[in-house]
């Protein structure tokens, strides 16, 4: 596995945690609830390809948890600072689950530094009748089997014993999601009638077996973002980048490769 850099940056009297690595145009990766523990397979994978910059959330991870981070417009916030004092241009935004919402909000916001957006599994609206999973109230074994279609997985996951270090660091990334997507769960509803607002080439990824966002709600953005493209992963449950990689990054970088500057 190749290596990244890892540093952090300052922003407004705090630091904020990021991994980067490989070359080419940038991929902004935005995490899901459970954060990034490491350089993972799929980020180093797409780092064959692209600039892949993986931050930890402000709040989340190795970031610290500054008083501005209120909901999740404050980091769709940074996120723009982010791109511009960083002189990004023509950024791949890749938000997954919690990290899709806040892609969203981004990109309703401002699509300027863009050259696509990735949406898996993404948080942020709500369909009536299908809310999104309580994270809240399960316990661990119930999270493992509801992010995983195989079984497999949800047993190594539950398997892995954490060092007292990430032990705290699980609990930071739950009192941070707590904090940002507490109520209304993990939705904004008043992002929906903004989603038209969103003018470059956008991809929908969802696992078809997803028990935490239900599948429907990939064929509701594929509505309500104009032209967006969807594409449901087999056998796959919430986590497509950790369950189906192969199929993930053929997805991802498939349409990059297609809307590249």
């Amino acid at each position: 596995m190749a290596s990244c850099s890892e540093s952090a940056i300052d922003y407004k009297g705090g630091k904020v945690f990021l991994r980067r690595g490989g070359s080419g145009q940038t991929l902004l990766f935005l995490h899901g609830a459970g954060g990034i523990p490491a350089w993972l397979p799929y980020l180093d994978r797409l780092s064959d390809r692209y600039d892949v910059i993986a931050p930890d959330h402000p709040t989340f991870g190795q970031s610290d948890e500054p008083a501005w981070v209120e909901k999740v417009d404050d980091l769709a916030y940074f996120y723009l600072d982010f791109i511009k004092e960083q002189g990004l241009e023509n950024v791949h935004l890749v938000g997954q689950s919690l990290g899709g919402w806040i892609a969203l909000e981004i990109a309703v916001r401002s699509t300027h530094s863009l050259a696509s957006l990735t949406l898996v599994g993404a948080a942020g609206i709500r369909i009536k009748g299908q809310p999104a999973a309580d994270l809240f109230i399960m316990d661990d074994e119930e999270l493992a089997r509801a992010l995983f279609k195989s079984d497999a997985l949800a047993e190594q996951m539950l398997a892995m014993e954490p060092t007292e270090e990430q032990q705290d660091v699980i609990i930071k990334n739950k009192v941070a999601t707590a904090r940002l997507a507490w109520q209304p769960r993990l939705f904004n509803p008043a992002l929906r009638k903004w989603l038209h607002r969103i003018d470059v080439p956008t991809h929908v990824i969802w696992g078809d077996s997803d028990r935490i966002i239900p599948p429907d709600y990939a064929g509701e953005f594929g509505g309500l973002i104009e032209g967006a493209a969807v594409t449901m992963i087999e056998d796959c449950g919430h986590l497509p980048n950790i369950e189906r990689t192969d199929a993930f990054i053929d997805a991802v970088t498939g349409f990059c490769d297609r809307h590249a500057a």
